[in-house]
């Protein structure tokens, strides 16, 4: 279950409530509330999947989940996804809407607890290599470095014979491997680590 909640003052309202991911997108553009409590575990579309589309179309809207996975790759791809929170169901009613307050003054919501896993999970991925280039395939990597020579993906295209959804299908990979948001991330990660094509003479 999905609950879609405005604070006010030292209230929180509930607004409504969604038993899918899809109907909680459709809520959102509703009902405009201010936080949304999402749910990993959903029916149709997950919580993840929503969550992105919300923060998508509704940037303003703060997304605290609200779950009972533990798992690693759900806590990483949430905050990678820029949730205001990540909460398990488990948690004492008091400290949630503590930790609910919080995020209207922009605070995020999260344990002690659990930001020490997301912390200790940034530095394992960093000593492993997971988070640099060791990640990405060559064709990755080869596609990393045309971005950062400012290459459109047209360009990217012809240069390396493949369609211009393929190239997307890549970025969207290198994006999601380096825990990156955007074109212009990857781009300034592929110069601050040399990732550069080599000059024409």
């Amino acid at each position: 279950m999905i609950s879609l909640m405005r604070t006010r003052e030292d209230l929180v309202e509930v607004v409504g409530e969604a038993e899918t991911g899809e109907e909680a997108i459709q809520l959102t553009e509703k009902l405009s509330p201010d936080v949304v409590l999402m749910d990993i575990y959903m029916s149709q579309m997950d919580g993840l999947q929503a969550a992105k589309e919300i923060r998508t179309r509704f940037p303003k809207v703060a997304i605290v989940m609200l779950t009972s996975s533990e798992r690693d790759g759900h806590l990483y791809e949430a905050v990678r996804l820029g949730v205001a929170g990540y909460l398990l169901k488990s948690l004492d009613a008091d400290e949630l809407f503590e930790l609910l307050e919080g995020v209207t003054r922009g605070e995020a919501a999260m344990t002690r607890s659990m930001a020490m896993r997301l912390l200790k999970g940034v530095a394992d991925r960093m000593v492993d290599g997971e988070s640099g280039e060791e990640a990405l395939s060559e064709k990755e990597l080869l596609v990393l470095r045309f971005v950062a020579s400012g290459a459109s993906n047209a360009e990217i295209a012809e240069s390396l014979s493949i369609s211009i959804n393929t190239v997307k299908s890549h970025l969207k990979n290198i994006l999601e491997k380096l825990q990156l948001a955007n074109r212009t991330q990857a781009a300034t990660y592929a110069l601050k680590h040399g990732l550069v094509l080599p000059r024409e003479n």
